[in-house]
């Protein structure tokens, strides 16, 4: 019996017409970003864990897809290990949460013989060690793109997959907020070309630092901000508990829900001012806002651009100002794009003191929005093909052929019907099917003379007409 085809969960084939709209969408985002002067670059599909882990907090180290060495990794093991962790055992317990299970520091030392390579996770980390290997061949700062896939073990539903598609943009080797306005501007253009309008957020970590120090939580930093960045998820109520189960009193959760509520006032920044105090960060922190939105206000932004004291970021390498943009229409509430700014992504990597600052579009979550909201434009067919040649026998066959290949060399789309057995009738409904718009009919009277007969077949019309003029029409 023949197995019936599956794939894994959280990942998607894509058609002819899904692809026409997200390179669509990928199109707009690149011509912004050359327009800024971002360059491209790529990265492998797969890193050194090593790279990767402890890049994204605790809870993003658990979401990191692990590649299994290839051979038999289990001839690498000392007999000590082993014993310890028979190969049943280590199979089905130790594999999937190795960085958090086992306790065993000899154990732990054989991860690197059963899997030392992950998935990207996403753009940046990997692009913090691109940066650091080739400091030597680039020019500071640097201002690079990146459109690619990546992975992370998430539980799958809508709007959350198991592999989908980034598209960053980041300048490295620059404090300037300058870079921070730009970014901003080019999610208010890309947005504004694709006829979706949505809300850019913008926070900067430097507060939420100086609230942990307000309420002597210096070292649960980590913590309330991955509970608050889960806010949008689980409500006030469910961040509270979090914050509660961290070890935080009543007083201090109170603090939090008050530092979290200023946002919603007539002048927030001043209204922090006076929650924070006299504290050096938090001071830089609003400075940096008020800052950033001087620069803004000069570039004529067409999207609401609003200060969110809530907005957290959980990744833990932000340092400065974070970003996070949300359709404006629709039942789509979740992120569609984010950034921030991160001071020494780099030094972990032995590049320190470098500063870097960047955003990412949700390819898939921008296209779940715009196909809810029928925004894309209607000329998006699942064949670009503009003509197809219709034939009734072998030389009219070769007449088509010899025509077809004269409008490829001017660079029109056109196909000939491959098999010489069907109708007339069903090389149309071929074209029909994909949308084609014209059909050329090769019949015994073309083949001995200039004239072609070419039916429009959105609308019925049918008209003769010589080569020249038909290459002027399609070029048209």
């Amino acid at each position: 019996m023949a197995q019936k085809p599956s794939l894994p969960q959280g990942t998607r084939d894509f058609g002819p017409l899904v692809v026409q709209r997200r390179k669509y969408i990928l199109q707009m985002i690149e011509n912004v970003f050359k327009k800024y002067g971002f360059m491209p670059i790529e990265t492998p599909a797969m890193e050194q864990l090593s790279t990767l882990s402890g890049k994204y907090g605790d809870e993003g180290d658990q979401l990191l897809y692990k590649i299994l060495n290839s051979g038999d990794y289990f001839k690498k093991l000392t007999e000590y290990q082993s014993r310890a962790m028979g190969h049943e055992e280590l199979d089905k317990t130790f594999l999937p949460s190795f960085d958090n299970t086992i306790e065993n520091l000899d154990a732990k030392r054989s991860l690197s013989f059963i899997a030392e390579k992950g998935l990207r996770y996403d753009l940046t980390v990997p692009f913090a060690r691109y940066v650091t290997m080739n400091r030597n061949t680039i020019t500071l700062p640097f201002k690079r793109y990146q459109m690619q896939p990546v992975w992370r073990a998430d539980k799958p539903q809508k709007g959350r997959y198991r592999e989908f598609w980034q598209c960053d943009a980041d300048v490295i080797g620059s404090n300037s907020l300058i870079n921070e306005a730009e970014l901003l501007k080019m999610y208010d253009e890309v947005f504004s070309l694709l006829n979706l309008p949505v809300i850019i957020k913008i926070n900067n970590r430097k507060l939420l630092s100086a609230l942990a120090t307000k309420i002597n939580a210096e070292n649960l930093f980590i913590p309330i901000t991955v509970a608050i960045d889960k806010l949008d998820k689980i409500g006030l109520n469910g961040v509270s508990d979090i914050l509660v189960q961290t070890g935080l009193n009543l007083e201090q959760v109170d603090a939090i829900l008050h530092f979290l509520s200023l946002g919603k006032s007539e002048n927030p920044l001043q209204e922090m001012t006076q929650f924070l105090g006299d504290g050096d960060e938090g001071k830089l922190g609003i400075q940096e806002l008020t800052q950033l939105h001087t620069y803004l206000s000069l570039m004529n932004p067409l999207n609401i651009i609003q200060f969110d004291f809530t907005l957290a970021r959980g990744l833990s390498y932000y340092t400065g100002a974070i970003v996070e943009v949300q359709s404006n229409i629709g039942n789509f509430k979740s992120s569609i794009g984010g950034g921030g700014r991160y001071d020494n992504l780099t030094g972990i990597f032995g590049m320190p003191g470098i500063s870097g600052v960047g955003i990412s579009f949700g390819l898939d979550r921008i296209y779940d929005v715009m196909e809810e909201q029928n925004l894309f434009p209607e000329n998006l067919k699942t064949t670009q093909t503009q003509i197809l040649f219709c034939y009734f026998n072998e030389a009219t066959q070769l007449k088509a052929l010899s025509l077809c290949s004269e409008l490829r060399k001017c660079g029109i789309s056109a196909e000939i019907y491959p098999d010489i057995t069907k109708k007339i009738g069903k090389q149309l409904e071929y074209a029909n099917k994909l949308q084609i718009k014209y059909a050329c009919i090769i019949g015994e009277d073309e083949l001995n003379s200039d004239q072609l007969q070419v039916k429009n077949l959105i609308n019925g019309e049918q008209h003769p007409t010589h080569l020249t003029s038909l290459i002027n029409l399609l070029q048209a």
